[in-house]
């Protein structure tokens, strides 16, 4: 089924397959989207905290889902893919990565849980404690390639193995997958460049941040 998922597509999937560290890129078919969906409800993290994949939500509002199997060459992503947050929305934690580890250090605000990962325990909490997997930014698509309410996200590791037994494709562990989704812009139809959703997340996320600086 590989040679099928690697047949010419159309703009958005081209530009995406272009991207550096791309091995493969399609669009998903409902059918295994409704699977992904089921899968995801059922993913605990540690001490069973509830883990809410709200960037695979909101892909499944959009009417183009395209999957992206990737190498380590693929870019970062431009957000934190999980944050820690409260039951009253507070964000407790939030992922680190290498270029944005330096905003913590010297910090006495944050408690390191481990490279990838700060926790803010000054921040008011009220138990409820959920994983959030937010949506994400994805650039390469917006409104000049004819995209609106653009998301990403990542799939939980059950799931990536879901989707990639799906389509025929080796289960690589040097690989992994993004989901990004995307509705098209009818003709004279104009869109902001991120999702409402995504900006409030970076809004919190940037609130957080300037507490601590």
């Amino acid at each position: 089924m590989a040679m099928d998922i690697d047949a010419p597509g159309d703009a958005q999937l081209e530009i995406v397959r272009g991207l550096k560290g791309v091995v493969h890129a399609f669009y998903l078919s409902r059918d295994i989207l409704e699977q992904v969906r089921e899968e995801e409800a059922k993913v605990r993290a540690m001490g069973n905290i509830t883990v809410d994949n709200v960037g695979f939500t909101e892909a499944l509002k959009r009417d183009s889902v395209i999957c992206i199997v990737k190498d380590p060459r693929f870019r970062p992503p431009a957000e934190p893919t999980v944050i820690l947050q409260s039951g009253n929305g507070e964000i407790l934690g939030e992922e680190v990565f290498p270029f944005t580890a330096g905003q913590y250090m010297e910090k006495n605000e944050v408690v390191w849980l481990s490279d990838g990962f700060v926790m803010f325990p000054k921040v008011p909490a009220d138990g409820g404690e959920t994983f959030i997997m937010p949506p994400v930014t994805f650039p390469e698509l917006n409104s000049s390639n004819g995209c609106k309410n653009v998301v990403s996200c990542s799939p939980a590791p059950t799931c990536d193995l879901m989707i990639r037994k799906h389509y025929g494709l080796e289960d690589n562990p040097k690989l992994a997958s993004v989901i990004v989704a995307f509705d098209r812009l009818g003709d004279g139809e104009t869109a902001p460049d991120t999702d409402p959703l995504i900006a409030d997340y970076i809004a919190r996320e940037k609130e957080i941040r300037d507490r601590i600086n």
